[in-house]
C-alpha cells in the first residue's frame, strides 16, 4: 500500500466507515469481493462505491491484488500477534488455547464482511500472496503448538498413551480448522438471510478444547477472558 500525500478530493460525501481513505477503499472492496466476486470486481467499481476518482484509489493501492492482500492479511495479523504473545505466557495451555480460539472466532464473526470466504480464491496460489499464506501457516502452527501442550497436560489423566496416539498430530490440527468453520457459518447465514442460529465464539472455543479431550471447559472461560484483557493492555 502506498500513502504518498492526500490524493485528489473525493467526488461525494463519505459513504464508507473508516478514518482514512484507504480504510474506506478496503471496506468497499471487501463488500464487492465477497458479494460480486474478486474477478468480477474492477477498481473502477471500488472507486465508485467509495465516491472517489479511480486515480485516487491508485494513490493508495497500486493494483486490485494489493487491496486483496491488505484485506486477507488483516484477517490473520491480530490473531497471530496474540498467538505469539500467548506462547510463553505462564497460564495453563488450555486457558491460552481457549483465549486464542475465543479471540480469533470473535473477529471472524464480527467483521463487517465475511473475508474468510476469500481464502479459496485461486489467485491466492500465486507468488503475490506468499506473505499471507506464510502468516496463516504461522498462525496454524501456533494453534498446533498450544494444542499439543493441552494434550500433554491430559496425558497423566488418560489411560494408555492416548496423548501419543498416531492420530494426535491430526487431532492437534483440528482447533485451527474448527475456528475457521465460522466462515461457512456466516456464508450459510447470508445465503438464507437467517442469522438467528449462527455459532458463537464461545461455542467455537469450547469445541476446540473438547476435540482435544479437555473436560471442564466452562471453567476456562473467565480465565481466558482475564488473559485476553491482560494481553490487550500490553
Amino acid at each position: 500500500m502506498t500513502t504518498a500525500g492526500p490524493g485528489r478530493p473525493r467526488l461525494s460525501k463519505q459513504r464508507r466507515p473508516g478514518g482514512t481513505a484507504a480504510a474506506e477503499i478496503l471496506d468497499a472492496a471487501a463488500e464487492l469481493f465477497t458479494t460480486k466476486g474478486f474477478a468480477s470486481t474492477s477498481t473502477r467499481q471500488i472507486a465508485d462505491a467509495v465516491g472517489v476518482r479511480q486515480a485516487s484509489l491508485y494513490h493508495h493501492f497500486a493494483t486490485k491484488d494489493d487491496i486483496l492482500v491488505a484485506l486477507l492479511e488483516g484477517t490473520v495479523s491480530e490473531a497471530l500477534t496474540l498467538a505469539n504473545r500467548l506462547v510463553d505466557r505462564p497460564e495453563p495451555a488450555a486457558v491460552r488455547l481457549y483465549a486464542l480460539l475465543l479471540f480469533d472466532a470473535g473477529q471472524l464473526l464480527s467483521g463487517r464482511w465475511n473475508l474468510g470466504a476469500l481464502y479459496l480464491l485461486p489467485e491466492l496460489r500465486t507468488e503475490r500472496f506468499t506473505r499471507f499464506r506464510e502468516e496463516r501457516r504461522k498462525l496454524r502452527t501456533r494453534y498446533a503448538h498450544l494444542s499439543r501442550l493441552v494434550r500433554t497436560d491430559l496425558a497423566p489423566h488418560e489411560s494408555g498413551t492416548a496423548a501419543r496416539d498416531d492420530d494426535d498430530v491430526a487431532r492437534c490440527g483440528l482447533p485451527f480448522r474448527i475456528v475457521e468453520t465460522v466462515i461457512n457459518e456466516r456464508s450459510d447465514a447470508e445465503s438464507t438471510g437467517d442469522a438467528s442460529d449462527i455459532v458463537t465464539a464461545t461455542t467455537i472455543a469450547t469445541a476446540g478444547l473438547l476435540v482435544l479431550g479437555w473436560a471442564g471447559v466452562d471453567d476456562l472461560h473467565p480465565q481466558a477472558e482475564a488473559l485476553l484483557e491482560q494481553c490487550r493492555e500490553q
